[in-house]
């Protein structure tokens, strides 16, 4: 409310030229599932003049007087000015703090999730008051719509803020509105920040992606 409408005008437009150019939906993800998301970032790279390296493991993150030179990839090495990456890379260099954990449920079920008229894609969020928690339970659901899993087939993945030493009994709400599934695989992960000095050393450490399935608070 405190900013010009002028802003949220060709935001709109973008929404209402979009809808119904690839399917009812005006957005592309999650269609294809998160590789869409690299995917398209790579095409606007290429616009502007990136290049990106295919199967190319980051073996070493390169200094010189303290500050980014590049990345090595075993004899090869690739120079840069400033390095972005997530926590996975910079484990063993001290350079990120555990801030907690979040775990994470895929599961494969055969029926859309009951009660939310069918339909094939949704998005849940169990509010903390009501599970007397600190934080949400989310649950994401997607379908064949989305191009991600066979016909009749469905993937929920719910996901929370790990608040005990039992995980997995944490998400039983959540799994219980699923109304039962075909195979589940779930992962705990650990919560990175980073703790290095990005002006100085020309290195962007990410956050670790947290529960959130809406990505508002990604950096």
């Amino acid at each position: 409310m405190q900013r010009p409408a002028i802003e949220t005008l060709p935001k709109l437009k973008l929404y209402a030229d979009s809808m119904g150019k690839y399917g009812l939906s005006p957005f592309l993800y999650p269609v294809y599932g998160l590789g869409g998301l690299p995917e398209s970032f790579s095409r606007l790279c290429a616009i502007h003049g990136g290049t990106y390296m295919l199967n190319t493991p980051v073996d070493e993150i390169l200094f010189e007087s303290g500050k980014v030179v590049g990345v090595r990839s075993g004899e090869g090495v690739a120079k840069a000015p400033l390095i972005i990456c997530d926590p996975s890379y910079v484990r063993d260099m001290k350079k990120t703090k555990v801030v907690g954990k979040v775990i994470r449920a895929i599961c494969i079920l055969d029926h859309p999730i009951p009660d939310t008229n069918n339909v094939a894609s949704i998005q849940i969020i169990l509010p903390q008051k009501q599970l007397k928690r600190k934080s949400d339970i989310y649950i994401t659901m997607v379908s064949n719509a989305h191009a991600v899993c066979a016909k009749n087939l469905y993937i929920a993945i719910v996901s929370a803020t790990v608040e005990t030493a039992s995980p997995q009994d944490e998400i039983k709400p959540a799994l219980d509105l699923l109304g039962g599934f075909k195979e589940m695989f779930v992962q705990v992960s650990d919560l990175h920040e980073p703790t290095n000095d990005f002006a100085a050393e020309n290195l962007h450490v990410t956050s670790s992606y947290d529960a959130t399935s809406h990505f508002e608070t990604s950096d």
